[in-house]
């Protein structure tokens, strides 16, 4: 293992989309992740990208011999992941108290949708519920439309899987200091709400007041929105400051002269929405991104999951790896004494049982009565 988390061993208790992706994000930082799948339960999808860089172990965990054999796992183990709704694992006799008895200092991050506690906490759930009510829902959409799910990127990814591993680097830092672990509840309704902080600034001094799709930052203002090219692709343009849109206008060969003079009052929108859009009807996106190499004009293609690896910023920072025949965004952020490696590629459920069971010191005949 390669990277500043080197060393630290975590316990995934195998989950789906949050749990995963932020054990992703320390195996990636150089974490032995050790996941522990059900006998016979088939992946999400074969060849996840979110199982990369892990061992696979087998356990039923309603069996007393796995439940000693993760027990005894724990004592090893720095962090140990969770995903299940409240008290599931204490009545499997692996909860927090179970697994701290064996070893003090071990981090318990338990990962939900509504959290450890209030009204929703038993209730199923997703991502689109967890963060329409946290208000990050609402804010996401066009004009006189409704609110568009982004693609679970909110709930799940960052304020679920991101959160709970910065949740678990911050425990780890005040294990240092304590020389104790300490339970984690990480719930993506609390996260949506966290990453939607800044929202909540705008709100609250008056510069997100009007209807979804016409505020500065939705979609509202003409400069910083999305547009239709000649050959029915997209670019976004996000001239924000003065210098930006004046090298916009540049770009986009439109006559000062000819457009509103005051491009912040709402009331001029619709006229030079209507002219940039006619301007960047011109040319393909591609020309545009051709164009606006080397400009100031905050003009960017938009690209698809499956252009985004070729473009040439993210070639030259290598900022997508393929893995087992699956491209994917690479690890991040960079380190410059500790660089993280190249992940491996996602294990075949219950693929390192014996292996990592041996590690612990047990028999092939206990390993074998375990599988």
């Amino acid at each position: 293992m390669t990277g500043p988390l080197a060393g630290l061993r975590v316990i995934e208790l195998a989950g789906l989309a949050p749990g995963p992706f932020g054990c992703m994000v320390l195996a990636d930082m150089g974490a032995e992740v050790i996941r522990i799948d059900r006998p016979g339960a088939p992946p999400a999808m074969p060849h996840d990208p979110l199982t990369r860089g892990r061992r696979s172990v087998s356990l039923d965990l309603k069996k007393p011999a796995a439940v000693e054999a993760l027990l005894r796992l724990v004592e090893r183990s720095d962090v140990l992941v969770e995903g299940f709704r409240p008290g599931v694992t204490e009545r499997l006799g692996i909860g927090p108290s179970d697994c701290q008895a064996r070893n003090p200092r071990l981090i318990y991050a338990r990962m939900t949708g509504w959290g450890q506690s209030g009204p929703l906490a038993d209730a199923a759930g997703h991502d689109i519920d967890y963060i329409a009510i946290a208000g990050a829902l609402e804010p996401v959409g066009q004009n006189g439309g409704r609110p568009v799910p982004p693609s679970n990127l909110i709930g799940d990814f960052a304020g679920g899987g991101l959160l709970m591993a910065t949740g678990i680097l911050a425990a780890l830092y005040e294990r240092e200091r304590s020389g104790l672990g300490q339970v984690i509840d990480a719930a993506m309704v609390d996260g949506a709400a966290l990453v939607a902080t800044f929202l909540y600034g705008l709100k609250g001094n008056g510069a997100l007041s009007q209807p979804r799709g016409h505020n500065l930052l939705d979609g509202g203002a003409p400069y910083y929105d999305t547009y239709v090219t000649a050959d029915d692709k997209f670019v976004a343009i996000g001239a924000l400051e003065e210098k930006f849109y004046a090298e916009l206008v540049t770009l986009l060969e439109l006559d000062p002269a000819e457009l509103p003079s005051n491009r912040h009052d709402p009331a001029n929108w619709p006229e030079l929405r209507s002219q940039i859009a006619a301007a960047v009807r011109r040319r393909t996106r591609d020309e545009w991104a051709a164009l606006s190499v080397g400009s100031d004009a905050c003009l960017a293609p938009i690209l698809a999951p499956d252009e985004a690896p070729q473009h040439p910023h993210n070639k030259a920072r290598e900022n997508f790896v393929e893995l087992d025949g699956i491209v994917q965004p690479a690890p991040a952020p960079r380190f410059d004494r500790t660089p993280s490696g190249t992940p491996g590629p996602p294990a075949f459920s219950g693929e390192h049982t014996a292996e990592v069971l041996a590690e612990l010191g047990f028999s092939e005949e206990a390993i074998s009565a375990l599988r």
